[in-house]
């Protein structure tokens, strides 16, 4: 698979996309909870009601929010969840409590683990930040655990920087990309 091969549109959630997304979004969530519970955060346990209401209704969980689907051919690779704050280029939905004013924030991004290493985030991230811009946002931000290298390598790798944590949770790292 090559970088050229990957293809990244914005979908819509309630329609012919809901199935793609929530079969990322339950993979992406089974993960981090292994994840977690693999690092003494915590215990064993079903899914939490938040992260399964994602799973089971996606338009509803992100409205206001744009959706970003990876795609080669008609396999979905990856995906992204771009969020805009009220305020930016006019846009009023979206914003949690913390938003700095001008940053769009990356909410989920997952890339299948059969696809990494063949540009799938670097070209979810790209069109994030190329919309983000669209709308004036000042920056692109995102947060990540922090055992995950590999994904805060490629965040680096695309110009993130590490920023004062807005995370109540500890264990994540806050990175921004100036745009």
């Amino acid at each position: 698979m090559t970088r050229t091969e990957t293809r990244v549109r914005a979908v819509d959630t309630g329609a012919d996309d809901r199935a793609a997304v929530a079969a990322l979004l339950a993979a992406y969530h089974a993960r981090t909870e292994a994840e977690k519970v693999a690092h003494g955060l915590q215990a064993e346990g079903p899914l939490a009601p938040a992260y399964a209401a994602e799973i089971a209704d996606p338009a509803a969980a992100f409205a206001g929010s744009s959706v970003l689907i990876a795609e080669r051919g008609d396999e979905a690779l990856g995906m992204a969840v771009l969020r805009v704050p009220p305020g930016v280029a006019g846009m009023d939905e979206g914003a949690a409590a913390g938003d700095a004013a001008g940053d769009a924030e990356i909410k989920r991004l997952w890339v299948d683990p059969g696809a990494r290493g063949a540009g799938v985030g670097s070209a979810l991230l790209a069109d994030a930040a190329t919309r983000a811009r669209a709308v004036g946002a000042a920056s692109l931000r995102l947060s990540v655990w922090d055992w995950r290298d590999d994904a805060i390598g490629l965040y680096r790798a695309r110009g993130f920087q590490v920023a004062p944590s807005w995370e109540s949770r500890e264990r994540l790292v806050c990175l921004r990309l100036p745009l």
